[in-house]
């Protein structure tokens, strides 16, 4: 049976890989690790179910490189060996399902959770972060590496550096929040090399594993990243060889914005960020940002705005979504509301997130599960 809409159904191959269509699962952070930073028994089932789902790819979210630069208490860890048995599980649970499954890894500098520690000392919600000296600033980079390799051990297909959300790695680029005055700060090539560096030290490490970014085009700031800065970058990241950009906007900073709120609001708001990264760079490019009806995301991939489409809440509310859209059933898509914010509530206050739109026996599987 031919499908609904053909565009999404296309196979797609990055680094070697192929894609069986041009859906994935952007990552997204549940609050559903057990609190020591393990794979649980919930994420398992979790995973396994959004692998059931027919997307191509799926990207599990942020994994810490480090103790102290976990984000969350319950985020997973890849900052030791000792992780890597229960990455493993999670990333067969994946595999089995004949979906592509890929790790992203993390620092989350200055909204860590534990020690907070950044490019510079600027201050975020009532705490001021301590600035890396250059000794810290390639123990972290060794970090990334050895979190990659540890990836690739664990059985993914691919890794995935976090450059969004305004986390470390963003943070080193954004004007904002470096103010350095040496090697590292300044002009944008200074600004840019930590990322580089990370870049060629994970690439040495895993060879010809794929590895992704996640890409900060604007943190929606006055004095943040632009895109005119960033486009740079991304161009910069595909010439040093990441595999693929999954392109987002804002920070915890500007989230929470009333303007920042109602943007956020309207369906695919953050596809003209993808668009302009990709017409800037030739590696796959990742559209995100409440796509939520298939016809849309078919307009973005045949008006050539991404190369693939990045389903996050909207998966998660229906894994029955790129079923439904292969058949044409849009109407029985079981939409994520703009208005609702009850997952993020939950995740806010350290709690695993749920929603109120899920049938009876599928909330009662979720919290059976939870510890």
């Amino acid at each position: 049976m031919k499908p609904a809409y053909p565009t999404l159904f296309k196979p797609l191959n990055i680094d070697g890989l192929r894609l069986k269509n041009r859906l994935t699962m952007a990552p997204l952070y549940l609050g559903y690790a057990d609190a020591g930073g393990k794979v649980s028994s919930l994420m398992q089932y979790h995973y396994g179910l959004m692998a059931q789902s027919g997307v191509a790819l799926i990207v599990v979210e942020n994994a810490s490189i480090t103790p102290k630069g976990s984000g969350a208490p319950r985020a997973l860890r890849c900052d030791h060996d000792r992780y890597i048995k229960g990455l493993e599980k999670l990333a067969t649970t994946i595999k089995e399902q004949k979906t592509l499954a890929c790790l992203q890894i993390n620092h989350a500098g200055r909204f860590a959770y534990g020690e907070a520690v950044a490019p510079s000392a600027v201050p975020v919600f009532k705490k001021t972060p301590s600035p890396l000296s250059k000794r810290e600033i390639t123990t972290i980079q060794k970090q990334f590496a050895a979190a990659a390799l540890r990836v690739q051990k664990a059985g993914f297909d691919m890794v995935e550096l976090h450059g969004g959300t305004g986390y470390l790695l963003s943070q080193f680029v954004s004007p904002r929040t470096n103010k350095r005055e040496d090697a590292y700060g300044g002009s944008l090539e200074n600004r840019m090399r930590f990322i580089i560096e990370v870049l060629h030290r994970v690439k040495d490490r895993v060879g010809d594993f794929p590895v992704g970014y996640r890409f900060l085009a604007d943190e929606w700031l006055l004095d943040g990243l632009k895109l005119k800065e960033s486009k740079v970058l991304a161009e910069a990241l595909a010439k040093n060889g990441v595999a693929y950009m999954s392109v987002m906007g804002g920070t915890y900073e500007s989230f929470f914005l009333p303007e920042i709120v109602r943007k956020s609001k309207r369906p695919g708001y953050m596809v003209p960020l993808a668009h302009a990264v990709k017409k800037a760079v030739k590696v796959p490019v990742i559209a995100a940002g409440r796509i939520s009806t298939p016809a849309r995301a078919e307009a973005i991939l045949k008006e050539k705005k991404s190369d693939l489409i990045g389903l996050a809440r909207v998966l998660w509310v229906d894994p029955e979504w790129p079923r439904k859209a292969r058949r044409g059933e849009d109407r029985s898509i079981i939409k994520c509301s703009p208005n609702c914010d009850a997952c993020m509530k939950l995740v806010m206050q350290g709690k695993p997130a749920f929603c109120p739109k899920w049938n009876k026996e599928r909330r009662a599987a979720y919290k059976d599960r939870f510890r």
